[in-house]
Formats: C-alpha cells, structure tokens, sequence
C-alpha cells in the first residue's frame, strides 16, 4: 500500500514544498498538486520536482478542456524531464460549472475527449509525428478549418519515458469503464471499501475486458481524510463539510455527480436532502445531514488499531495508494500522521 499526499493550494508554496520534502524522508511514496480555478499545478509541480528526491508526482487532476491535447503532452514529458520519471498525468473532465464558467469551451463529450487526449499524448510521447484524425481533434488541422500550412511534427527532444502513467479521475460508470479501458491508474473519489464492488465492479470489469495487457493491472488511487488517536472519533464532523459541498453544492440538480454517486451508494434521500439544503444556503445543516455511515467508511479517523482494520479494508477491496487528507493542522501532525500511516501501511 502506498501512502500519499495533496499539496495544498493556500498559504506559502515554499513552506508547503519543505514539508513535503521531510514528509518524503518519513516514508512518503506520492505528491499531488491540484488544479483547479487557483494557481496552475504545472509550476509548483515543477518545484517540487526540484526540492525532493524519490517521492512521485501527480497532476490531481488537469482538466482536459483547458490545454490542447499536444501541450497536455509536452506539458508531461517536461515535468517528467525535470523530475527524473517521477511523473504521473492525472486528466479528468472536471464538470460543466468549471470549464465552461472559467476556461469558457463547451463541456462536450467528455468521455470522447478523454480518450483522444490519452491516445494523442501516448503518440507525442512515442515522438512520432503527430497525426490524429478523431470526432473531436484533428492534428494538423486540415484546409478547411485553418490556413492549411499545418503539417505533422514530432516532439524534439526524446522524454525520460516513451509511456508516462496516466490516471483518470472517474466516478461515473461509462468513465470508470474508460479508466479501467486505457489508463495505467483510476482515481474515484469517496471511496467505500464495502459498496465499491457494487457501484463500480460492472463497469471495471467492462474496461478490463477491453484493456491492452502492455498497460499491467489498474491501479487504484484514492483520496481518504485521515485522523489517528483515541480520542480521533471528534474530528469525524470536520469531514462533514467537504462531502456536504460536493453531494450538495457541485453542479446543479440532476448534473451532480458527486450526488449521483452518494445515490448509488444507497442514500437516494439523504443526498436529496444534503443538495436542498446547500442549494438553500443552509450549509451547516447540509453538512450535519450527511449520513454517519458514509463520513466513517471514506475516512480512516479513529484509534490506530481502527484505522488499520480501514485500511485492511481499502486494500481488500483494491486500493493500491491512498491519498491522505491529514486533519491535524500542524506541520508536526502531519508528519506523525504520515509516519504513522507508513507503519500501519508496512504491516
């Protein structure tokens, strides 16, 4: 099992980046930096390529609406160039209220997109010339759309690796079935070690059928807020809010995916509620009607010996890394959690 961690995208960088580097001496495997509508994830995962030395780095997650697929590639290949083949590409489709209200392009076909962007990248890093005629791209742009002086190129420089780890983020059926298709890792999010087999088995299983062998088996990443001690069971509530805001506040109704999950769990009317309340503005009693059951299973918050049944759990139903969300605020916390996590993790 491996252990990671998010970066965070507030306070000081250089700061966040120094913890990162004594996290990764106390046994730290993986670091994720996230883009969303804040700074880019490119520069401070560059950064962080420079200050540490063994531990990998992911992008969590670039949006694939928001570069071209051949930059998305080149934009890889150098930060696995300046990390030594410590890169993992983590590409999602983000959802319709990011791309279209801040990157302004329309939210089509994500799963269409998705693919072609993975094949694309798979091409530029075998750096053979680019030639892509798909529904959604077409490289180099043909006459008609363009000044027809377009021509096939390859990349320039030869990439640390001919195949960068590339990791969907899914939690819907048809793009779970994707990730399990053609991406080396899968990233679902709340993750109930008991209810995965139910919810996601159908639609891995659909993609692993389909899956080339030369990719090796799924891997699976998963984010899990994290709080070890006897008296840990009080800091439960903390997790509240993060799961009111997507169940209740991520997109609209009836496109939120993050509800559609929480409804295939099983909590068809609690989800209802929890979107009634936030969309109301009543966030507090959003957060305080999210469903005991779900803030325990997709956390590892207790006593150790608790969190290491959980975490037995997490790899029983195949998560291979988890993403830790440390709750303690202190730098000093953190990194007892995550030497603590190593140790369970170890066992």
């Amino acid at each position: 099992m491996r252990i990671g961690i998010q970066a965070s995208y507030s306070g000081g960088f250089r700061q966040t980046a120094a913890e990162i580097r004594d996290l990764e001496s106390a046994g730290l495997d993986l670091a994720m930096v996230a883009e969303v509508y804040t700074f880019d994830a490119v520069s401070q995962l560059g950064y962080l390529a420079a200050v540490t030395e063994r531990v990998e780095l992911m992008s969590g997650i670039f949006p694939i609406y928001s570069r071209t697929p051949a930059l998305t590639a080149m934009t890889a290949a150098g930060l696995d160039f300046v990390s030594d083949g410590r890169f993992t590409l983590g590409l999602g489709a983000s959802g319709p209220q990011v791309i279209e209200g801040w990157h302004g392009v329309p939210y089509d076909a994500p799963l269409q997109r998705t693919r072609e962007v993975v094949e694309i990248c798979r091409q530029v890093w075998r750096r053979e010339r680019l030639v892509h005629d798909g529904p959604k791209y077409r490289v180099p742009l043909p006459a008609e759309q363009g000044t027809g002086l377009g021509k096939p190129l390859k990349l320039i420089n030869t990439p640390v690796r001919d195949r960068i780890p590339v990791l969907l983020a899914a939690i819907g059926p048809k793009n779970v079935e994707l990730a399990a298709e053609i991406a080396e890792a899968w990233e679902p999010i709340f993750f109930v070690p008991e209810k995965a087999g139910s919810v996601w088995g159908e639609a891995l299983a659909a993609g692993r059928a389909k899956r080339d062998p030369s990719l090796g088996e799924l891997q699976v990443v998963t984010g899990v807020p994290v709080a070890i001690g006897e008296d840990a069971g009080s800091l439960l509530d903390r997790v509240r809010p993060s799961l009111a805001l997507y169940i209740g506040g991520m997109g609209a109704r009836g496109k939120n995916f993050y509800n559609d999950l929480a409804r295939r769990y099983g909590y068809e009317d609690e989800a209802r509620t929890v979107q009634d309340l936030y969309l109301e503005g009543r966030k507090d009693e959003a957060a305080a009607a999210v469903p005991d059951e779900l803030v325990q299973a997709t956390s590892l918050i207790g006593p150790e010996s608790h969190v290491a049944e959980r975490v037995a759990a997490f790899r029983e139903a195949g998560v291979g890394t988890l993403m830790l969300q440390p709750l303690d605020d202190s730098a000093e916390g953190r990194l007892r959690t995550v030497e603590t996590m190593r140790r369970i993790a170890d066992a």
